[in-house]
């Protein structure tokens, strides 16, 4: 048995007929009808069921399918993991991040992968959440770093980095410098949050529709070190996660009623990617779930 055997097997049922599965694999249509008998006539079992106008699968072949794909899989992960110890994952990567990131272990796994792999060049681009999915979606970007509330867009999958409720951060001594806040609490200040398409601006929205709120933002901003050093000056008071207020003299008050919380999640598209690609994701996301 050999392991094209298996992949013009699996082609066949992907595509539905050996030609297609023939122009897919650059073979000839002879070639690969040659082969899958050959490997039938070695199993013993009829694979592919060949009388009608369609090519289907006989119940030999229903069972036979999903381990000749595993084998495939494996292989190509073999082949993956050799490349890398190789230095040999070369390509693109189109990569996008939330405006004003600043997460060390996001920039120092991207600043390392210039060195352990020096063939994989990585072309970043700034956006607001939603864009970033959008651009996902639409193949212009590999892989993204975003914020959001909820879910993610149909056809994308996301790998949560963080999920965290929203705060209220003030100065020591404002008169909402307490234990802790209900979004009805802050009544009467300015609020200070996020640009819309980020997910603590959207954390922040849901949370208030939730329990009848009207979600009033006052100023906002791209990026949080912004409204931090407004609420430090009395500007008002800066709804945003608690991971983003450290570092600063501010006082972290949580919203006990704030029920959506705001996600940081590594998004990429369902589907094959290339081996540069899949090795930024994987680097990303454990260098981000270790900080």
């Amino acid at each position: 048995m050999e392991m094209h055997q298996l992949r013009y097997f699996a082609a066949i049922v992907d595509e539905g007929t050996f030609t297609a599965a023939a122009h897919r694999l650059h073979v000839s249509q002879s070639g690969i009808s040659t082969q899958v008998a050959k490997l039938e006539l070695e199993l013993g079992q009829q694979l592919l069921d060949r009388s009608g106008r369609q090519i289907r699968l006989t119940p030999a072949g229903e069972a036979v399918l999903p381990l000749a794909k595993n084998a495939l899989a494996t292989l190509e992960a073999i082949k993956h993991t050799a490349a890398e110890f190789a230095d040999a994952v070369r390509g693109r990567v189109r990569l996008g991040m939330i405006m004003g990131c600043s997460i060390p272990a996001f920039l120092d796994t991207i600043a390392d992968l210039g060195h352990t792999h020096p063939g994989i060049e990585v072309s970043l681009h700034e956006g607001y959440s939603d864009d970033l999915q959008a651009q996902v979606l639409a193949s212009s970007l590999d892989l993204a770093l975003i914020g959001y509330a909820s879910g993610v867009a149909p056809g994308l999958e996301a790998s949560i980095v963080t999920d965290e409720p929203i705060t209220a951060a003030v100065p020591a001594g404002h008169a909402l410098d307490r234990p802790e806040l209900r979004l009805g609490d802050l009544r009467g200040e300015k609020i200070l949050c996020l640009s819309p398409g980020t997910g603590i601006r959207a954390a922040y929205e849901d949370s208030c529709h939730r329990i009848g709120l009207n979600p009033r933002v006052d100023i906002d901003a791209s990026s949080p070190v912004t409204l931090l050093r407004l609420a430090e000056r009395g500007a008002g008071v800066a709804v945003l996660s608690a991971s983003s207020t450290q570092g600063t003299s501010l006082q972290t008050i949580p919203l006990t009623d704030a029920t959506t919380h705001a996600r940081l999640g590594l998004i990429i598209r369902r589907g094959q990617h290339s081996p540069a690609v899949q090795l930024l994701r994987t680097r990303l996301l454990a260098a981000l779930l270790a900080g």
